[in-house]
């Protein structure tokens, strides 16, 4: 018997399915996804069409998607092509259609977008690590450089890198959401989660990773009986990663501390253990090499 499909990665319901998968599910119809982009800092996507539902991940501005409904009530049903999560978003997130190739991505926890080249008018928003965007030229003032982005907007430049330009330490780009509170499907430095963090972080490597933790075990290699984890090792437990700072530091989003936080390995497992949740297993990624 086939195993039923993930609806976390396949946009699929009785009444409605993503036209790839017929053949697959069994939906009332089948329909082609909308391409649109994201064109807020941050798009939450939830479990259902409200506000008050559950968070389930955020998509970053400039991610790509496809939209397969749109409801009256300001919400659409999507699914995002980086990492093939579904749900819900706000309608007014999106912006119908494909982005402009992304020329830069942001290498910063957090960058303002002023609305010309001048750092003392006020910001329009705030654009997330990882953002990508399209910039067509470059202005000066006499404080600094900016990136004119597609459609309108301004970034310093030094906050922003080539798209194709990554990080080669994942576990620094991690350390630099130190503080931050954790955020149930978070991805910014507004909140994050600890899946969240981990899939952030590699992403400024160039490293695509799926979103939740279940997933996220099937990175790398799984360490052998009694060898030593060291630093950029992910801890996995049942619903829960962390990432090895050192041989025995943990750096991870997580509800004790409520925010990213580093403490000793050994801590963090007797806290899990007394709540019923043992490691289930220590992953080595391959080394990252860039350039």
């Amino acid at each position: 018997m086939t195993a039923p499909l993930d609806p976390r990665l396949h946009a699929h319901r009785p009444d409605l399915a993503d036209r790839r998968l017929q053949g697959r599910v069994e939906a009332e119809r089948f329909v082609d996804g909308a391409p649109a982009h994201v064109f807020m800092p941050v798009a939450d996507l939830r479990r259902r069409p409200s506000a008050d539902a559950p968070l389930e991940t955020q998509a970053l501005y400039g991610e790509r998607l496809r939209v397969f409904e749109e409801t009256g009530e300001g919400w659409c049903w999507v699914q995002l092509d980086k990492d093939g999560y579904v749900g819900w978003v706000p309608t007014v997130t999106l912006m119908n259609g494909e982005p402009p190739a992304p020329t830069h991505r942001i290498a910063v926890r957090r960058t303002l977008v002023f609305p010309g080249p001048d750092i003392k008018r006020p910001p329009m928003h705030d654009l997330p690590l990882g953002a990508r965007l399209h910039v067509k030229g470059e202005a000066s003032d006499h404080n600094a450089t900016y990136g004119l982005i597609a459609p309108f907007g301004a970034v310093v430049v030094q906050h922003m890198k080539p798209a194709t330009s990554f990080e080669t330490d994942f576990v620094a780009v991690a350390q630099g959401f130190l503080g931050v509170a954790y955020l149930w499907g978070g991805k910014s430095a507004l909140g994050i989660d600890c899946s969240g963090l981990v899939q952030v972080a590699l992403d400024a490597c160039g490293i695509l990773a799926p979103r939740d933790t279940d997933l996220q075990m099937a990175l790398g290699e799984a360490l052998s009986e009694g060898e030593n984890p060291r630093r950029g090792d992910l801890v996995f437990w049942r619903g829960h990663v962390g990432i090895m700072m050192n041989e025995t530091q943990l750096l991870h989003a997580n509800a004790h501390h409520m925010m990213t936080a580093i403490e000793p390995l050994s801590e963090a497992v007797s806290r899990l253990e007394a709540k019923g949740a043992p490691v289930l297993s220590i992953r080595r990624l391959p080394e990252i090499r860039q350039g």
